[in-house]
């Protein structure tokens, strides 16, 4: 029987114009009612989680939120923080310090209701042939008020949970090697999106938070049911008892999935969701 639905956000439960459609709401209301426990699990921050969360009112029914790529775990109920595991502040500086080698590279790191970065008018990138503001797409998802910083390693002497680095696709294709090669016995390096690098502690994925907080509260692996689109899903897709990828998946994901759903913007969530509810009646 399953007990937990995990999602991820972007390209998975948030349609393209970065909504829950309303059959996919309905079917995870349902769910909850029904005594499932839903998670949110993304790369996004925190707070780029929390107004999804109150739309499908998961602090009334025990609702997780997973951020960061998986190193922060948080109730919904009452805010608490159930796993927190950042990189140290060395190795936050040794990152932010390499990255200037990167003359294309924009890292983004944030703290409280701010996001960093060290040009707020540096904002575009090129995405299938047309501009993309990355800076304001990651700003405005998130929450964050925007700060400038020259210095981004001399700036931060805090843990991070998280850097995120953006640039054009071709250009994190062409330098990603170089970018992680210090850091590879070090922390977790991964592609998150074609134009998306990010770096968090050692050890750090979907799979670890869930369970560090699940296991504990008695859920088993086979109770658990993940969906999925993206490289940095790939762990919580082997963790989760069944595992559904998204028809837009990378083909990867696809083909470590139990089954393939329909894409982000044709319910590919609610058509699962809703048999499941069927079946276990």
């Amino acid at each position: 029987m399953i007990r937990v639905i995990a999602m991820d956000m972007d390209g998975t439960l948030l349609n393209s114009e970065k909504r829950i459609s309303p059959r996919t709401r309905e079917a995870l209301l349902r769910a909850q009612k029904e005594g499932m426990v839903l998670i949110l699990a993304s790369g996004r921050p925190t707070s780029g989680l929390m107004e999804f969360a109150r739309e499908l009112r998961m602090e009334e029914h025990h609702g997780l939120l997973v951020s960061y790529n998986g190193s922060k775990v948080v109730s919904c109920e009452d805010g608490r923080v159930l796993f927190n595991q950042a990189m140290t502040v060395e190795d936050g500086k040794a990152v932010l310090e390499h990255m200037k080698k990167f003359d294309q590279v924009r890292p983004m790191i944030d703290r409280g209701e701010y996001m960093y970065v060290n040009n707020v008018y540096n904002q575009m990138i090129q995405l299938d042939g047309r501009d993309f503001n990355v800076i304001e797409y990651e700003s405005r998802g998130g929450k964050f008020k925007l700060c400038e910083k020259e210095d981004l390693a001399a700036f931060a002497d805090f843990p991070l949970n998280k850097i995120l680095t953006t640039a054009n696709p071709e250009y994190l294709e062409a330098h990603y090697q170089e970018m992680m090669e210090p850091f590879t016995d070090r922390l977790s390096c991964m592609f998150t999106g074609k134009f998306y690098f990010e770096f968090t502690a050692k050890g750090i994925d979907k799979a670890k938070a869930l369970d560090s907080v699940l296991a504990p509260m008695g859920y088993r692996r086979e109770e658990i049911m993940a969906f999925g689109d993206g490289h940095n899903d790939a762990s919580m897709l082997a963790y989760a008892g069944t595992s559904v990828a998204m028809a837009n998946a990378v083909e990867e994901i696809k083909a470590m999935a139990d089954r393939v759903t329909a894409s982000l913007d044709e319910d590919g969530i609610a058509l699962v969701v809703e048999e499941l509810l069927e079946g276990q009646r």
